[in-house]
């Protein structure tokens, strides 16, 4: 059985595979037949499938986005089945922050706090467009979108969104992960 990547190219030096008219030994066999059956992969690709579909999310809800929010856990949508079942009250076992709401300026040391307390690599979700943008409060009291205090990785619009959007979110996250996207605060330079 000839071997589709001849053992001598991959460097091994043996006095069977260097010889021409010798045929492969049935360790040669068995090692090519082990290389069709196994998938082979990068410990970053390996590490990243795993940062995927294990997201422990730490929620910050504040609004009436947050009732949407707690809606992704129930049967009817079931975010455990993209990884991301268990929802976290401690920051420092959470690794996704969904930010739902309108955040107040009395809110944003609180917020940061939470934020800087998360475990590396960690990734934020901005639900709404209160916390997208301040929404339709422009006032002096409300923060004019949270990525002022945080960096954000995926902006969920909506006034509130479904509970569909924020899971095409986690997803959208989810494959910028898969993809190797570092977070948001690593592309921009801010301090976590």
């Amino acid at each position: 059985m000839a071997l589709d990547r001849p053992l001598a190219e991959l460097g091994l030096h043996s006095e069977r595979v260097l010889l021409e008219n010798k045929g492969p030994g049935k360790f040669e066999q068995e090692l090519g037949q082990l290389e069709r059956k196994v998938g082979l992969t990068t410990l970053e690709k390996a590490v990243a499938w795993a940062q995927t579909k294990s997201m422990w999310p730490d929620t910050f809800g504040l609004a009436c986005c947050a009732i949407e929010m707690m809606s992704i856990v129930s049967a009817r949508y079931d975010i455990a089945r993209f990884g991301a079942e268990v929802f976290r009250s401690s920051p420092r076992q959470a690794d996704l922050l969904i930010v739902s709401g309108r955040v107040a300026h009395k809110m944003a040391a609180p917020l940061r706090q939470i934020y800087d307390q998360m475990l590396e690599p960690k990734w934020v979700i901005a639900m709404g467009a209160c916390a997208s943008s301040g929404g339709m409060f422009n006032n002096y009291a409300v923060l004019q979108g949270v990525d002022k205090i945080v960096a954000v990785d995926i902006h969920v619009p909506g006034c509130p969104p479904r509970p569909e959007a924020l899971v095409e979110g986690i997803v959208r996250l989810q494959e910028k992960i898969k993809a190797g996207v570092p977070p948001a605060y690593e592309i921009r330079g801010v301090a976590s």
